[in-house]
């Protein structure tokens, strides 16, 4: 490699410059971190190239808002698709219950027909008459079904009520509540009876003709007594609530909750004959009559 002439070389060599330029770059430093020297001039850089920096930025961060917006929509379908996935679970699970619940009544329902030892017949509720004055249902068994008139309606708890009128493909069913029915109990603790009414009202019942000094507490619990031949002896009716004692009178106001109720289920069973431990205990007086 040929070298420059020496004519035309200008300035110092490369070493002098690199010399120079560290020697410069040292004292700088020095002097900016003694005296702070330099500060403003770099935040002047700084200002100035910040509206540069931006621009060079600009393309990138359109980039990633786009790909944001893209996403949010995405999870926003994916979100309304799951909640639209859980209103349709949450109904599919009432069904369920619902369904579980009429299941857990039926069996119930089978039990206590074999507990009775009676003939029964299972049926459904088709509506209850909208009327204010009467308790009242209409059941999907009639004549054509052998039901008759005057026949029991229970649950799987107690007593609901007694059939009234039949169809041929249905019947009327009058309930414990209706304000017009009375069933005759007894109270299951000591044995005491006495007659339990309606009120009107589907959870209220009254135990009327009862002295104030009649052996009768809160949460007693009411059976049929079996007087009069409609109502088999020992079915549930009701529990004893609330007992007001007025001294003017001379009976207690005393208010009951039946343990049945048509508001809480869709089956019910009608008994379609007597217990037979009445016939048995009628046959017995019968024969100590004839001895």
């Amino acid at each position: 490699m040929e070298s420059v002439p020496q004519f035309f070389r200008t300035g110092p060599g490369p070493q002098a410059r690199l010399f120079f330029f560290s020697l410069l770059s040292i004292l700088l430093m020095i002097v900016d971190l003694r005296f702070e020297s330099l500060h403003k001039m770099r935040q002047a850089i700084s200002v100035i190239l910040y509206p540069l920096q931006r621009i060079a930025l600009a393309p990138a961060s359109l980039y990633d808002q786009v790909g944001t917006l893209i996403e949010d929509l995405r999870l926003s379908k994916e979100i309304n698709y799951l909640r639209q996935q859980y209103f349709l679970y949450q109904q599919q699970f009432s069904r369920l219950q619902i369904l579980e619940e009429e299941n857990t009544h039926l069996r119930r329902l089978l039990n206590a027909a074999k507990q009775t030892e009676v003939k029964s017949v299972m049926a459904e509720i088709l509506y209850i008459p909208r009327d204010p004055f009467k308790r009242k249902i209409i059941l999907n068994r009639g004549t054509s079904d052998g039901i008759e008139a005057g026949q029991v309606v229970v649950d799987d708890l107690g007593v609901i009520g007694q059939v009234t009128q039949i169809f041929p493909w249905s019947a009327e069913v009058t309930l414990i509540t209706d304000k017009d029915h009375a069933v005759p109990i007894q109270v299951a603790r000591n044995g005491l009876r006495s007659i339990i009414s309606g009120v009107g009202k589907n959870n209220e019942l009254e135990l009327r003709y009862l002295s104030i000094n009649a052996d009768v507490q809160v949460n007693d619990l009411l059976v049929t007594s079996g007087i009069g031949g409609v109502y088999p002896p020992g079915l549930p009716v009701a529990k004893v609530e609330k007992i007001e004692h007025d001294r003017s009178y001379n009976f207690s106001r005393i208010t009951c909750i039946p343990i049945a109720g048509v508001d809480r289920n869709r089956h019910v069973l009608i008994l379609s004959m007597p217990l037979s431990e009445p016939e048995s205990t009628n046959n017995s007086n019968t024969t100590e009559s004839k001895s």
